[in-house]
């Protein structure tokens, strides 16, 4: 008994630095067996210290608890994702049987630890189990969603989400790696599947499926009268409070969570959920982090009360601190009679782990004569020498080969790949290893030494690679909505006015009702909608057409003559730069590896194409000409460093050009930092700059001396010589002037030249010019980017301002953005006297180009914590240490607008936050209110490109040719442009190649008298349905046909009648085109077909088809052709018009 009693204690483990914690925790739990508790200080060090123990322990199961993802108090209720995983774990432990003596590790943080958790018995009692072939009450089983948290949507994407699709539900328990579908027949539940949330087809099949709660808060009647009489005993009379009416009602909101502590009877904790004998490991400084979150929980109930006496905003009614979180004696009674382990680096009186941190290179790093590789490389043999196995820790298993191959350099080899421990106990002593173990720093026992890739080279972060999710939930979301501009490719611009169901030969069919001038109407076929392009979100004071009038054909030639003369230009340019000859430049091998390690990140897949390209361009012997897009803070600048180093590394000049002074010295910081110890000089040329640092720059670029100079325009005026200019790097293109643009187009026929742009350019715009400058896009987001939390809600005070405290004494800095200038004097009155602890500077466009810079300059050097803006923060700014924004009254900014001010925070490695708030006193419009959410449900990053591609619109198209560009966007629409552009490109090409002209711009009419549609029962949600008809008159072969098919049935259900002659009228389509048969009508006793201008491609082979059918078909004096018979029912004439279109496409094939 005694030994039992002696080992509950609670002592100090000394000689444990990060990453060797693990080891040691996963060594007790193998021992010992059982449960075990890792409390880390914060969540970045929570995921670190998991992919660690995974490396040492990869057969321990982990259970991971995180804290919610909002503030104590907030009016935000934590993610989805969060509060499911969170009950997962409360589940899983729950469920646990009492005697289970096999290892669990619950890996949780300090703000997850001290916060109280459902009882026991809720969690166990809040499961809802279901096996294949039983009974299912779907009735029930909506119920179990709506009390446990689970949000109903139309697509099912994110942990706790449920759709249910007549027979079909799809839901994404917490806890599952993929959603399910249960499929019912009638009331019994035939089959489970698992499915793919990107593409939404089936991945597997499950016998069972057990459900958890999704949110903490479990609303059923019983809760919800203990919330009731909770409340009114606290708190007296309801007054107006939404939270109370809501909840009351069943319902949920936003932030119910924070009052937990009512709607249970009592609160336990995490700590009561653990058998007596877990092990319990505090991360270091734990006790410091337990404090300030719970000062912070103090303050931020403080701020409530005070704000409810003011009544400044809504009163918004806090429970005391107490009551939703463990204060000290709590805590310290919470962890009293268990085993305690409080890990520490440095060796103390208490027990013992051996260990101590290992050596830091930082010394070596800021030495440019030593070399780093080379020191590292000495190290290690020497600890090797000492008995000790050496193991080299990277974040990646890229990064890993990349370390060996450098080590390898210096003579230190082989350098062997591991897996995992078991690996390095296993390898022979004298080898040297190299893994993926995520510390950032190394750290030595007595028989091994670690050398994380960190020590070795300062700040790296990639970080583990997040799959993407896929495009298509854009494409549901750039679906039209009632009121949009459209444009007809023979009609001109409309509005779009909705789906009707029209009676077409007695057979439904689904068309999109159009709008015209004077109120006239036209109903467009489902099948034929792509005969429609959006016309863009700027639809203000646009003239819808006249049906039939003469002004849109006219309008749609004079663009089209405009840009086949653009089109011309670019190619001639083209061939101009093709004929020019420069020398090969190639990177110098094992220095550029060397310089490209400084790189403190992880490439992304396109940054490294993006490189590629441009190595292989400076390599060809031409001069290079390459246009590069990214969004905000997409790493372009990391293509250009390594671009210039190459080319300054063979003794040529490069100059780097700026549109502003601002950007100009971020620039010229990033590229001094990273050649800093190499013998390159890097200097600065602006309006900043003295006038003698300015005329020795000058003198040195002339005679040589200095390789590269980073200004403003400066660079380009008629002073500045260079002695042998080898690539120009040009910044964000769009904002300089024509006269700058000229005197950068005069250089770009001799020297290399390098543009870096943010304004996306969307993919079906680089297709139209491909061939003529080269681009690379750069769409996937840097490793180490958390997304932004965005929350759209009503305005208000209390919300506002401890947003903008929360980021002050975070450290950090805010914008407000407002959408016009009259509003700024509303908002300086505000955050004068509500918030006057915030130092603010306002910024706007009427100011002068210098007063601005200055207010930039300042904001920038943190002279103050926020910048009261216009939209001006959309462009450039790169400002690490802002990570709050809120936008006032984001209903009145298009999506672009939105994504690209958001994009100006969470450039650092510390979550960001955006409020998008929206007047409270009055509604916001439909589509509004469906682009904030679109920009909510967008956490993911680099949504920048597939957003920027239905709002490129807005930005009139970037400079990618011109300044008249955008003219002729506002005359024909911005999908259609496009089109157009790329039809004048592929047109010239092919006739400097001698081919045939594209034609496009129609689409076959079919009538058959079949039902043509998707149901509204089998597809109830009308953007879904939008989105699907877009996608099928796109679909021109049948592969992709029955792709979609698949995908139909696999998402749906069995394919209705309709859907089946809508996929098969798409087929027809396909053939019409391709036989250039215009229009296709087919009744009960005859068939006739239009060609499109009376022409066929295949005459001779036509005449052969009509007279070996003779008895039937015959070509009328109009040039109709006419098919004879007998087709009574629908499916006959689609059979019919099947085969006469199929064989007129096989002859006309043949031509």
């Amino acid at each position: 008994m005694d030994a039992m009693v002696s080992r509950r204690d609670d002592r100090e483990l000394g000689g444990a630095p990060e990453g060797l914690d693990a080891l040691t925790v996963a060594g007790r739990l193998k021992a010992d067996g059982g449960v075990g508790v890792f409390v880390a200080r914060d969540y970045a060090r929570m995921g670190e210290f998991v992919q660690a123990f995974r490396f040492f322990a990869g057969d321990i199961e982990i259970v991971e608890f995180p804290a919610w993802d909002c503030l104590p108090y907030d009016r935000l209720s934590p993610t989805s994702s969060v509060s499911a995983e969170r009950m997962a774990a409360l589940t899983r432990l729950a469920r646990r049987e009492p005697g289970d003596a096999r290892p669990l590790l619950v890996v949780t943080t300090v703000g997850a630890a001290m916060q109280r958790t459902p009882p026991r018995e809720v969690t166990c009692g809040a499961g809802f189990e279901t096996t294949v072939g039983l009974d299912l009450d779907t009735a029930a089983l909506e119920r179990y969603f709506a009390a446990n948290g689970y949000m109903r949507a139309s697509t099912v994407s994110e942990r706790g989400e449920f759709a249910v699709r007549g027979g079909v539900i799809d839901v994404f328990p917490p806890g599952f790696e993929e959603p399910v579908r249960l499929d019912m027949f009638g009331s019994e539940l035939e089959s489970i599947r698992t499915f793919d949330p990107a593409t939404q087809r089936s991945t597997g099949q499950r016998r069972a499926v057990s459900l958890a709660p999704v949110s903490e808060a479990l609303l059923d009647p019983d809760s919800i009268s203990r919330f009731r009489t909770g409340y009114l005993e606290l708190f007296g009379a309801v007054g107006d409070d939404p939270l109370y009416a809501a909840i009351s009602e069943g319902a949920r909101r936003q932030g119910m969570e924070h009052w937990l502590p009512l709607l249970y009877g009592r609160l336990e904790t995490l700590f009561d959920y653990l058998p007596d004998d877990a092990l319990v490991f505090l991360d270091n400084q734990v006790e410091a982090a337990r404090t300030e979150r719970w000062a912070l929980t103090r303050d931020a109930w403080d701020a409530r009360r005070d704000a409810a006496l003011g009544k400044g905003g809504a009163a918004y009614r806090a429970l005391p601190p107490e009551r939703l979180y463990l204060p000290e004696a709590d805590w310290n009674s919470a962890l009293a009679g268990r085993q305690v382990r409080r890990l520490s680096p440095f060796h103390g009186p208490g027990e013992d782990a051996g260990g101590r941190l290992g050596r830091s290179f930082a010394a070596e790093r800021a030495q440019d004569s030593v070399n780093l590789f080379e020191a590292v490389a000495r190290h290690a043999e020497a600890v090797r020498a000492a008995g000790k196995r050496v193991l080299f820790a990277s974040w990646t298993e890229g990064s890993s080969e990349r370390l060996a191959s450098m080590l390898a350099d210096h003579g230190l080899e082989p350098v062997v790949a591991v897996r995992d421990w078991a690996d390095v106990r296993t390898a022979p002593k004298d080898l040297y290893l190299r893994g993926v173990l995520p510390v950032e720093h190394g750290f030595e026992t007595d028989d091994i030494a670690v050398i994380s890739e960190t020590d070795i080279l300062g700040d790296r972060l990639a970080r583990p690679k997040k799959k993407r999710r896929a495009s298509n939930f854009l494409a549901e979301a750039s679906a039209l909505t009632t009121g949009d501009l459209v444009v007809h490719l023979d009609h001109g611009i409309g509005r779009y006015e909705g789906l009707k169901t029209l009676e077409i030969q007695q057979a439904p069919h689904d068309c999109l009702e159009l709008l015209y001038a004077g109120d006239s109407k036209l109903y467009l076929p489902v099948e034929n909608i792509d005969l429609l392009t959006r016309y863009g979100t700027d639809a203000d004071g646009v003239q819808l057409d006249r049906l039939g009038g003469a002004g849109w054909q006219a309008r749609k030639a004079k663009a089209k003559a405009r840009l086949r003369d653009m089109a011309e230009g670019l190619i001639a340019l083209a061939a101009k730069r093709s004929l020019r000859s420069s020398d090969p430049i190639t990177p110098p091998q094992g220095l550029f590896d060397e310089f490209c390690a400084r790189f403190p990140y992880e490439e992304t897949d396109d940054q490294l194409a993006a490189i590629g390209d441009v190595l292989e361009d400076l390599s060809k012997g031409t001069p290079m000409d390459r246009l590069i897009c990214g969004d905000v803070g997409f790493g372009k600048t990391e293509v250009a460093l390594r671009a210039a180093f190459v080319v300054a590394m063979t003794g040529q000049q490069v100059a780097v050009v700026c549109p502003t002074t601002l950007l100009a010295r971020q620039h010229f910081r990033t590229f001094s930092e990273r050649f800093a110890g190499w013998p390159v000089r890097v200097r600065h040329l602006s309006r900043m700059v003295t006038a003698r640092d300015a005329a020795e720059t000058r003198a040195g670029l002339k005679d040589g001396s200095f390789e590269i100079v980073v200004g403003t325009h400066a660079v380009l005026s008629e002073q500045v010589g260079f002695r042998d200019l080898g690539l120009v790097i040009v910044d964000e293109e769009q904002h300089f002037g024509v006269k700058h643009k000229e005197k950068l187009k005069s250089l770009r026929a001799d020297v290399h030249l390098l543009t870096l742009t943010a304004t996306p350019i969307p993919r079906t715009l680089q297709m139209a010019l491909s061939g003529i400058r080269e681009m690379s896009i750069i769409a996937t987001p840097p490793v180490d980017r958390l997304a932004v939390r965005t929350y759209v809600t009503p305005w208000d005070p209390v919300l506002v301002r401890e947003a903008l405290l929360r980021e002050k004494y975070r450290g950090g800095q805010a914008y407000y953005v407002v959408p016009r200038l009259s509003d700024l004097p509303d908002i300086e009155k505000f955050l004068r006297e509500q918030v006057p602890e915030i130092r603010f500077v306002v910024g706007h466009g009427q100011m002068s180009a210098t007063q601005l810079e200055d207010v930039m300059s300042a904001f920038y050097d943190g002279g103050y914590d926020l910048l009261l803006s216009t939209t001006i923060v959309e462009s450039g700014l790169d400002v690490p240490t802002a990570n709050t924004l809120i936008v006032h009254k984001a209903d009145m900014f298009g999506l672009a607008q939105l994504h690209q001010i958001r994009g100006r925070i969470g450039r650092a490695k510390a979550r960001a936050f955006a409020y998008l708030t929206t007047p409270p006193e009055k509604p916001i419009s439909l589509s509004a209110e469906r682009r904030l959410q679109v920009l909510q449900s967008l956490d993911n990053l680099g949504a920048g490109f597939q957003l920027a591609s239905h709002d490129l619109d807005q930005r009139g198209g970037g400079n990618l040719l011109g300044d008249e560009q955008s003219g002729h966007i506002r005359e024909v629409g911005v999908e259609l442009y496009q089109q157009m552009l790329e039809d004048a490109v592929a047109e010239l090409r092919q006739a400097g190649e001698g081919g045939g002209v594209v034609d496009r711009g129609w689409s076959p009419a079919i009538n058959v008298g079949a039902a043509v549609l998707i149901p509204e029962d089998y597809v109830p949600d009308l953007n879904v349905r939008l989105s699907l008809y877009r996608r099928l008159s796109d679909a021109e072969n049948s592969e992709t046909r029955e792709a979609l098919a698949a995908e139909l049935i696999d998402r749906f259900g069995p394919l209705p009648d309709e859907a089946r002659q809508l996929l098969r009228i798409v087929g027809i389509k396909a053939n019409c085109k391709t036989a250039c048969i215009e229009r296709i009508d087919i009744g009960p006793k005859g068939a006739v077909l239009t060609l499109r201008d009376n022409e066929f491609p295949n005459p001779m082979g036509l005449v052969g088809l009509i007279q070996k059918n003779h008895a039937f078909w015959k070509i009328r004096p109009d040039q109709k052709i006419v098919v004879k018979g007998d087709w009574d029912t629908p499916e006959d004439r689609l059979k019919v018009a099947e085969r006469i279109t199929a064989d007129l496409a096989r002859v006309a094939g043949a031509a």
